[in-house]
């Protein structure tokens, strides 16, 4: 098969959708990788490192598409890529249709088949191919959110970890999977006081075990009212797999929060978690709405791109792998990613 990996197009996106020790196997096995001009520089590849495991150069993207068969990229095609996408490509990347309607009927329209990343499973229903971006922008969002308190930056002037005789910030995290435990970790580290709100038990056990200062709590409409309230920072990260995220903090929750407080939800790709949430970009990465800064990047793991595609690349690689040979439909884990299926709509979380 030949496998084109085109050059991010989106806003301050540098990742890469394979870097070439992820090529290697594929070239092994006799498969073609093309690799538009330019696309691995901003994660720290040039082209010639392409070459020397193999891999070809397509001059532009026309080339590349044009020479593709499977097309492994990052993020979702925008008007550009979809204006070279054709029905017999495979799509293998991120998607988040859920939140994208438009996107969804343009890809039916063209009639391709998309496996997403986000919703491809393993054997034990995780989720291993959003699992690395997930640890990246949970880590992110509070990096980003203690410094957005900096009163500089419009913050209430809170120190996170606080000091002697000065109080420790408060962080609620929405959420205690890959993404909200990753945030819970780095704030943990920071000295905050942080609550997590989850459903699942085992998560909450996971939480506490991060230090004392952590506490692990079910989401009781009462409960999280009154943390997102008292809270510095809110941070949200609820996942309902291939589906759009539930409004779990509502704008009457953000209004009684302190001005300079904020926000930062991880769950935009799928809509957002906070019902004040609208998408923004790393040229605009963020808006005040009732005195509250409101950081909601799709794509946050774009602003450390040598580390996410190592990372997105070591995930991807055996799928892409799969994908590029025949009956890869019988992979139960692949066939669960398919989104669309020949123009049309097959992922359950989307038909709903």
């Amino acid at each position: 098969m030949r496998i084109g990996i085109p050059r991010e197009l989106k806003s301050q996106e540098g990742r890469v959708g394979l870097i070439p020790a992820a090529c290697v196997g594929l070239v092994r096995d006799g498969h073609e990788v093309w690799l538009e001009r330019g696309a691995g520089e901003q994660s720290g590849y040039d082209d010639q490192q392409y070459r020397d495991i193999g891999a070809h150069i397509a001059a532009d993207a026309d080339e590349l598409y044009r020479r593709g068969e499977m097309i492994v990229k990052v993020k979702e095609p925008i008007d550009a890529d979809l204006a070279r996408l054709r029905r017999e490509h495979l799509l293998f990347c991120y998607l988040h249709l859920a939140a994208l309607p438009d996107l969804t009927r343009r890809l039916c329209d063209i009639g391709l088949t998309a496996v997403a990343f986000e919703t491809v499973e393993d054997s034990l229903g995780r989720l291993p191919l959003l699992a690395p971006m997930s640890d990246i922008a949970g880590r992110l969002s509070m990096q980003y959110a203690a410094t957005l308190l900096h009163q500089p930056q419009g913050g209430k002037g809170i120190l996170l970890g606080g000091v002697p005789a000065a109080k420790r910030g408060r962080v609620v995290v929405l959420g205690g999977g890959v993404a909200g435990g990753n945030a819970a970790l780095v704030a943990a580290a920071l000295g905050a006081e942080v609550t997590v709100f989850d459903t699942d038990r085992d998560k909450l056990v996971m939480a506490r075990a991060l230090g004392a200062n952590v506490t692990g709590l079910y989401p009781h409409l009462s409960d999280v009212a009154d943390a997102v309230r008292q809270a510095d920072i809110a941070i949200g990260a609820v996942l309902v797999t291939g589906a759009r995220a539930p409004h779990v903090i509502t704008a009457e929750m953000v209004r009684t929060m302190q001005r300079g407080s904020v926000i930062v939800d991880i769950s935009v790709d799928q809509g957002g978690c906070v019902e004040t949430t609208k998408p923004t970009t790393y040229d605009a990465p963020t808006y005040v709405w009732e005195g509250v800064t409101h950081f909601a990047v799709t794509n946050m793991p774009g602003a450390v791109p040598r580390t996410s595609s190592q990372a997105l690349s070591a995930a991807i690689a055996p799928y892409a792998s799969r994908l590029a040979e025949s009956g890869w439909r019988d992979d139960a884990g692949l066939a669960r990613g398919i989104n669309i299926d020949a123009g049309k709509v097959v992922h359950p979380a989307l038909m709903s």
